[in-house]
């Protein structure tokens, strides 16, 4: 089908549940297909997450517009998410009880998505493919590298470089101090924001009757989650428009407005990704339990503790009362306590065959990115042959959205031996 001036194709691939197994299981994979030419080469976009289903473009626009200049670009949906056979509330039922789901979700890391990325590489007669990872996406990438290097042209992250050894503990621990970090500058741009968000925190505290449209009660920890706008490169100053609509007046007084509670609930809602939620902290699993690993490093950050007076916004940690009040992810509350006490996931990466790497690798690092922390991503890129890496305080995590066919082309660029283009110009936020 052809429409907003790209070509779309629909392609899908029967793969194992579980790839060590012979004759077992099968689940059906879907990727789509963006392309003007096809006689360009393939990159292979691996989606950020873990549970995101691939974008779906309507018009290329932003990264795509650029890398469709250069590639036939598939668009995958990791196993679980958008048209690939799914996971979640209503389908993980029919695996039985939750140890039988756990069981099944433990086949939803890195590793498999990866071999499952090969099946169709093999079935579209491909030799090789270059790929692009954003956020989860770039740890996708590091395994790939480990796995199959033999399949691989080149690969472009943003803003996924993984620890290679790092526990969820340590992850966490640096997630924590850049959300601190990023907080304060946040009120610092909006000083007045820190006064609303205050007596929204009061009036949750004192009236228990704000619910979100899913009827949850509006909870200091659920306000928190605002937090996750902080993560954006430009869509962080969209929490200040979601702060200053917070309240209207009513008969009965100041209440949370439904225009506030609309928003709260779709940075709480877990109904189109539970998989982010139930698989969050296995992406860092290899060998011991992460044991939610967020909750627990939670008290070692006073400034966080929603019994706080004003405590600071949290972004995409995982916590176990997501699981007793969000209504996509309660039926799937013992499944997800069971991964996270799983102590068997095997390791995600080879450090041997990373360090022996001869596939071009260029990585964008966000110098201040709150969810994958800088330091660690050089660790990585110190251990892997010849990635080249861009370290740049312009961006944010999800810099790509907003300058994506920028980013795009300098890590091709950089790929490719070229000197990359100046880097945009960003202007100082004015108080």
């Amino acid at each position: 089908m052809r429409y907003g001036g790209m070509t779309v194709t629909d392609h899908w691939v029967q793969v194992p549940l579980d790839h060590a197994a012979e004759n077992g299981e099968t689940i059906r994979v879907y990727a789509r297909e963006v392309s003007t030419d096809e006689s360009k080469p393939w990159l292979l976009y691996l989606q950020g997450g873990p549970g995101g289903k691939s974008p779906r473009p309507a018009t290329l626009s932003g990264w795509l517009a650029e890398a469709v200049k250069h590639f036939r670009v598939l668009l995958l949906d990791q196993r679980g998410t958008g048209l690939s056979t799914p996971a979640n509330r209503q389908s993980l039922a029919l695996r039985g009880d939750a140890a039988a789901q756990a069981h099944y979700l433990g086949f939803f890391r890195a590793d498999s998505i990866v071999r499952d990325a090969e099946l169709l590489r093999n079935q579209l007669g491909i030799d090789k493919w270059s790929t692009l990872g954003q956020s989860y996406g770039g740890f996708c990438t590091l395994t790939y590298l480990s796995l199959f290097p033999q399949s691989l042209e080149r690969c472009l992250v943003t803003g996924g470089l993984a620890s290679l050894t790092a526990d969820a503990d340590t992850v966490y621990r640096a997630t924590y101090q850049r959300m601190a970090e990023r907080n304060e500058e946040y009120f610092s741009w909006y000083p007045r924001d820190r006064e609303v968000l205050e007596r929204i925190y009061t009036h949750v505290r004192t009236f228990h009757d704000e619910r979100l449209p899913d009827g949850r009660l509006v909870t200091v920890p659920l306000v928190q989650m605002l937090g996750q706008y902080l993560g954006g490169n430009t869509r962080v100053h969209s929490l200040h428009h979601v702060l200053e609509e917070a309240f209207v007046d009513t008969p009965g007084g100041p209440r949370l407005s439904d225009t506030f509670l609309g928003v709260l609930h779709e940075q709480a809602s877990r109904a189109a990704n539970p998989l982010y939620a139930v698989m969050h902290e296995s992406i860092y699993a290899q060998g011991a339990a992460t044991r939610w690993a967020a909750e627990r490093v939670l008290a070692e950050f006073d400034q966080f503790n929603p019994e706080a007076p004003c405590p600071l916004l949290t972004g995409e940690m995982v916590y176990r009362w997501y699981f007793t009040e969000d209504p996509a992810l309660r039926p799937l509350e013992e499944t997800a306590r069971l991964l996270a006490e799983h102590e068997g996931f095997g390791p995600l990466y080879d450090l041997e065959v990373l360090a022996g790497n001869t596939v071009p690798v260029a990585a964008a690092v966000y110098h201040d990115d709150v969810y994958v922390d800088r330091e660690l991503s050089l660790d990585t890129a110190g251990k892997v042959r010849g990635l080249q890496t861009w370290v740049t305080k312009g961006f944010h995590h999800d810099g790509i959205a907003d300058e994506g066919a920028y980013i795009v082309k300098r890590l091709l660029d950089m790929t490719n031996g070229q000197v990359p283009a100046a880097e945009p110009e960003t202007k100082p936020v004015q108080g």
